[in-house]
């Protein structure tokens, strides 16, 4: 599986951006995909999952209300709506999945065995 983020660039506090990525390869539509992000000097952080189904979605705390993890599975795509964008979401914004169907959605980047290349998102205040 390849997958190829894109959508990130700069915004201003208060604005939104769409991430998407798309995948390609071995099907994906089947698998729990998720968006990782991880800022400069941070470690790696959790930020959504959705099932295969797109029935469950998970979310971090810190985008709750904020963010809208989607997938259309017919165009092998996942995507994250990102609204009210604050400075402290400005980070290299990963999507993955994983690499076998079903299961619970998860937040360890351990669950996930594909990874795409990321996409750069700055917020400024």
């Amino acid at each position: 599986v390849q997958l190829q983020a894109s959508g990130g660039g700069l915004a201003q506090a208060g604005d939104s951006l769409r991430l998407s990525c798309a995948a390609s390869g071995r099907t994906s539509s089947y698998y729990n995909m998720v968006w990782f992000r991880q800022a400069p000097g941070k470690e790696r952080e959790f930020v959504a999952a959705i099932s295969w189904s797109g029935n469950n979605t998970l979310y971090a705390d810190s985008v709750k209300g904020r963010f809208t993890i989607s997938r259309d599975n017919a165009k092998n795509t996942l995507l994250l709506q990102m609204n009210s964008l604050k400075p402290e979401d400005t980070a290299v914004y990963y999507c993955a999945v994983k690499g076998s169907p079903g299961g619970p959605l998860r937040r360890s980047p351990d669950e996930y065995n594909y990874w795409g290349q990321g996409t750069l998102v700055t917020v400024s205040s």
